[in-house]
Order: structure tokens, then sequence, then C-alpha cells
């Protein structure tokens, strides 16, 4: 059995949530009466969503942007509404963070995430996603991102911890592989039963 961790740090996507960046193409085009395969170009072609995210950009950049591409006049709200509306709650995580809150266990996200992603799940009803976790390591908010190493030892600086008493969970293996790789020790989220299992074989009892 494995020490018991001394700070617990989780992903934000595919983890807590689930997204689906479709459904942000459909609802901008939705608001602009663009056409989803133009607007999808307009993304992915000047790969804007990893530079959102690694702070590269700002998201004021792309709305002024997609409007000059476009001849746009969408506003900054609608925009910014129709991108980020692309989350759901992964409900059987909803009594694992509960249960962790109630174990006293120190917790992190540690998340790549853009503005107007970011923006929407703390605003609109996800207070799973703030409330229990005292350390918000967000990509675009300290322009780096997973899987670079640089995050991760800003995370590690962040909750004051050694590294090989971190435990993080994520569901991409380059991510879990790069945590690993910066002393961590890391786990690939499959779901919220494998999350608990994990945890008790790092001699944490949830109850669950």
């Amino acid at each position: 059995m494995k020490p018991p961790p001394q700070f617990i740090f989780l992903d934000v996507g595919n983890v807590l949530v689930s997204f689906d960046y479709d459904q942000g193409f459909h609802q901008i085009a939705e608001k602009t009466e663009i056409a989803v395969s133009r607007i999808k170009e307009f993304y992915t072609t000047k790969d804007i969503q990893s530079r959102l995210e690694n702070g590269e950009l700002s998201w004021q950049d792309v709305h002024d942007a997609f409007c000059t591409r476009f001849g746009s006049t969408v506003s900054m709200e609608a925009f910014s509404k129709a991108a980020g509306d692309i989350f759901a709650l992964n409900f059987p995580m909803v009594p694992v963070v509960t249960a962790m809150q109630r174990c006293g266990l120190r917790l992190g996200l540690l998340s790549n995430s853009c503005q107007p992603h970011w923006d929407h799940l703390c605003t609109c009803g996800f207070t799973l996603l703030t409330d229990p976790f005292s350390i918000l390591v967000v990509s675009h908010e300290v322009s780096l991102a997973k899987p670079a190493r640089a995050i991760y030892e800003h995370a590690q600086r962040a909750s004051n911890t050694p590294a090989d008493r971190i435990f993080f969970c994520d569901d991409l293996v380059a991510n879990v592989d790069a945590a690993r790789d910066a002393g961590w020790d890391a786990e690939l989220f499959t779901s919220a039963h494998q999350l608990i299992r994990d945890l008790n074989h790092r001699g944490i009892r949830l109850g669950l």
C-alpha cells in the first residue's frame, strides 16, 4: 500500500464534468448564422483552443478575430455564453468529492481551461468545481498548460507539498505521465469507482 497523499489534485474536464466542443460550435453558429463548418475551420486552423488554454491568446483576441474574419457583430457576452455552455456534471463524482471533504483532505484543481469555459463553470451553478478546492491552478490564468512540467511545478509550490506526497488524477495519459515525471503519484481517471479504489490503495477510506 502506498502512503496516503498530503494533497490531492484533480483534473476538471472528463473527471468532474464532461464537455462537448461541437455543442459550442453549434451554439456559436446559432447566434451568428455562420456555418458550423466555417467556425470549426476558424478554430482548428489557428489552433485557437490550445493557444487560449496556455494563455497565448485572450478571449478578447478571439472575439475580435472572429468578428473581423466573418464580419460578425455578435456581442462578447453572447459569443462567450455560446462557447462556454458545453458542460455537464459528472454526477458519480459528487459523493466522491463530498467524502473527500468530509475526510478533511487538502484538495486542488489542475486544469487546462480557457476563459469562457472557466467563467461558465464558475458562474453557472457548478459549485462542485470551486467550493471544495483550496487551490485552483487553471492553465490560461498561469500561462502554462499540461503536460508541460512547469505547470506541475507551479501547482506543487502552490500546495506547499513534497512532490511525492501529491496525488493527481487526470483523464489523459500524457498528463498522468508528465505528473509522474515530476515526481507525483498519479493515476489515469476512468471512473469514480476506480478513483475510490485508487484512494483506498493509498489508505484513504471514503466510506463509499
